[in-house]
């Protein structure tokens, strides 16, 4: 059935249906409750969805072995947080188990005691309306009764990664004629911004560079998972979030799918490569050296070493 899967009758493989279902850009949402004894509960997710106008209702999902389900069952309301661009660490941290997720976290509470996080592209604040089984999760639907619409850049979530809101290449913004004066003023302005430069440059590599890596048949997140390993760079598991620009969750969730394959072993502390990942993190190192080597071809080697060491730097490495 070419790239269709036949599901009935088929028992379906969750790893690759998760995969699939992956690619679904959605945004990413923290999600948190207090019961009356006072106990907080936050949750990284990313299956909230609107429901009806009117009246206002929302929904999300939770997996029903989770920890966090009893407190938002007892609550009498929750608030579904919209993160934003800038909000990558707090998403990690709220997607780890067993620590006080709300230490050193900056909160407020808004209705029902549900629990307010700052700088967020927008807030809902919801009365549980009505918890409905689906599988192995619960649905939860939500009726809004307040909600605060910052109007900050969303963070997004694709493929197992990160990612942001950025016009669509094939839109073309419309021209103001009365702005032809200021237009002149500044123009090759934007040519000489180091920001903008980054992110045009950053496109214009990934557009070539992805699809090469992406041909090996690894998702973006798996791939960035065995390189990150073989390099060494990352000494636990909590490391893996900051260098793979991903949550936990994901990068659980890309070393399931890359031990099934006996690429790796989770040793508790840390995932370790087996002989048959290392033999394809090398494999993945040559498609990016290769690129690079493309890119760089015409620069001289002290050109790309000063290039390397300005980002770098930029990076905090």
């Amino acid at each position: 059935m070419n790239s269709l899967q036949k599901i009935n009758d088929v028992k379906v493989d969750p790893l690759q249906f998760r995969r699939a279902l992956g690619n679904f850009a959605t945004g990413v949402t923290i999600v948190t409750a207090q019961n009356a004894q006072g106990e907080k509960v936050g949750v990284t997710a990313n299956s909230f969805n609107s429901v009806s106008l009117d009246p206002p209702l929302i929904l999300w999902s939770i997996d029903k072995k989770s920890s966090s389900f009893p407190v938002f069952e007892q609550a009498t309301h929750f608030a579904v947080n919209i993160l934003s661009g800038s909000q990558i660490d707090l998403s990690n941290k709220f997607s780890r188990r067993n620590i006080d997720k709300f230490e050193g976290t900056n909160y407020q509470e808004g209705e029902g005691a549900s629990l307010l996080l700052e700088n967020c592209s927008a807030i809902f604040e919801c009365e549980r309306h009505q918890v409905i089984e689906g599988g192995d999760h619960w649905i939860i639907i939500g009726k809004v009764v307040n909600f605060h619409d910052q109007g900050r850049s969303p963070l997004v979530y694709h493929q197992g990664a990160y990612s942001s809101v950025i016009p669509h290449p094939s839109l073309t913004l419309k021209q103001n004629l009365d702005q032809s004066e200021l237009d002149s003023i500044h123009h090759g302005h934007l040519y000489s911004n180091a920001c903008y430069l980054m992110s045009r440059a950053f496109k214009s590599y990934q557009t070539d560079y992805l699809p090469k890596q992406l041909a090996s048949g690894f998702r973006t997140s798996e791939a960035r998972l065995l390189l990150v390993l073989a390099s060494g760079t990352a000494s636990s598991k909590e490391d893996l979030p900051r260098d793979i620009a991903m949550p936990m969750q994901e990068v659980e969730r890309a070393a399931a799918m890359l031990a099934s394959q006996k690429l790796l072993n989770d040793q508790g502390e840390f995932f370790e490569l087996t002989e048959k990942g290392r033999q394809t993190a090398h494999y993945l190192f040559e498609i990016a050296d290769s690129h690079q080597n493309e890119v760089f071809d015409q620069y001289s080697e002290q050109e790309k070493e000063v290039f390397i060491k300005i980002l770098r730097d930029l990076a905090g490495i």
